[in-house]
């Protein structure tokens, strides 16, 4: 694949693709129970699915300036819709870190305090997690300079944000490449967020682990089949999420574990297996004026 194509050549492949049943052999049979599963969607809150529930995309309203629910309610309310647990990943990028700190006083604010800002939400969540009996996980959703793309960052900690400041400078290599040196090979997985939402564009598959292949926001058209595509043609990981910034977004997306999670190192190994995992996915979207209001900025994208 070409990485310098713009994003409408990239759809046109991929949609193309998709209608001559090119990924697997799947898409091109009529009534084949993987793409009539895929494209109706597959409501998995119901109590009859075994396993345990995790929301592998959330952001929390003390840190995502598009977060509208704090980490202590949310913690909440996935608890009450029934998760065993989250995972937060909240926005982080240049625009978030000068935002926040644009006086001259929060200028002179440390590394440090600046991520203590950063992880206010997660922290948040992880007192309530506690009280309430839901595992409460630190992941990141990194858009790194001069890029629209966004990718989810599972197995970093507080100690890997507070030693390695500005992370969003790096590039997506160079950031994997500090991954690597920081953590270790199988310490970390970067999977990008929605790669065929309006705006974004498909990465280096070399420098990923997987894809979010199920974006469960309901105001954005994240053209989940072919972020899909895109994994499978590339052998990629895949995961879903829901993306979760309000409380319409609850429970739309996130995986299903064979067994319950409650460390990052858990998480990677089920992750990096990639076996006996179910991907949540929630059929429709609810209309509302928001989401139209969406889609038009998206079409400037």
């Amino acid at each position: 694949m070409n990485l310098m194509k713009n994003q409408d050549t990239l759809v046109e492949e991929y949609s193309g693709a998709f209608a001559r049943g090119a990924f697997n052999g799947v898409w091109g049979r009529a009534g084949h129970p993987e793409q009539r599963k895929f494209q109706r969607g597959a409501d998995m809150m119901r109590k009859s699915t075994p396993g345990y529930k995790y929301e592998l995309h959330l952001h929390t309203g003390e840190t995502s300036t598009c977060g509208r629910i704090k980490g202590a309610e949310v913690a909440g309310l996935y608890k009450a819709a029934g998760y065993d647990g989250i995972v937060v990943t909240d926005h982080y990028h240049r625009g978030y870190f000068e935002k926040n700190f644009y006086s001259r006083q929060a200028k002179q604010a440390t590394w440090s305090e600046k991520i203590d800002k950063y992880l206010s939400g997660y922290k948040g969540a992880l007192e309530a997690g506690k009280r309430l009996g839901l595992t409460v996980l630190l992941g990141m959703e990194i858009r790194f300079d001069g890029s629209s793309n966004d990718y989810l960052v599972y197995g970093v900690d507080e100690a890997f944000l507070r030693e390695n400041p500005e992370l969003y400078s790096l590039g997506l290599s160079n950031f994997r490449r500090c991954l690597q040196e920081k953590l270790g090979d199988g310490q970390f997985l970067i999977y990008q967020a929605h790669p065929f939402r309006p705006g974004a564009i498909p990465a280096n598959p070399a420098d990923l682990d997987g894809v979010e292949v199920y974006n469960g926001n309901p105001r954005h058209n994240s053209r989940n089949h072919l972020a899909l595509h895109f994994a499978q043609k590339n052998r990629l990981k895949q995961i879903s999420g829901s993306d979760f910034h309000r409380r319409v977004d609850l429970a739309r997306g996130g995986m299903i574990f064979p067994e319950k999670v409650t460390t990052n190192r858990q998480l990677l190994q089920l992750l990096q297996e990639q076996q006996q995992l179910e991907l949540i996915r929630t059929a429709g979207a609810p209309l509302s004026f928001l989401r139209l209001l969406t889609g038009i900025a998206d079409r400037f994208k």
